[in-house]
């Protein structure tokens, strides 16, 4: 069975850093595409960035490009987010997913429901 489990939250400083990982087990290659998302209390999902095993493509949403960067450990099986510069509007619980119909983030980029496997999120609380 696929699973992904994100982990690495924590409560940091505003203008502080973390580093979000998600562990990917059950696919039998790297023909998928790992997405970051968010969800704030009482806000809609937000997609954040994606990574592609395929063509190791990456894609970033307006509102963390520069802040945040996502990387793989293929041989880990593992993808980041490190985060820095946050602020108390990052606060939230991140989750990462993966696609595989789409595995490539030029065309899936953060769109949610085009993923199809998600993982339990971690909270990352920003304090001011």
């Amino acid at each position: 069975d696929v699973q992904l489990q994100a982990s690495g939250g924590g409560l940091v400083q505003v203008g502080g850093s973390l580093r979000l990982s998600c562990a990917v087990s059950g696919f039998r290659n790297d023909n998928y595409a790992i997405g970051w998302f968010r969800q704030a209390p009482g806000k809609p999902r937000e997609g954040l960035s994606c990574y592609s095993g395929v063509d190791s493509t990456t894609y970033y949403a307006d509102s963390v490009k520069g802040r945040f960067t996502i990387s793989s450990d293929s041989a880990k099986k593992m993808v980041y987010l490190q985060m820095n510069n946050l602020k108390p509007e990052d606060t939230a619980v991140y989750f990462c997913a993966a696609d595989v119909d789409l595995p490539t983030c030029v065309l899936l980029k953060v769109s949610a429901s085009k993923y199809d496997y998600w993982g339990q999120g971690t909270q990352v609380t920003v304090s001011s």
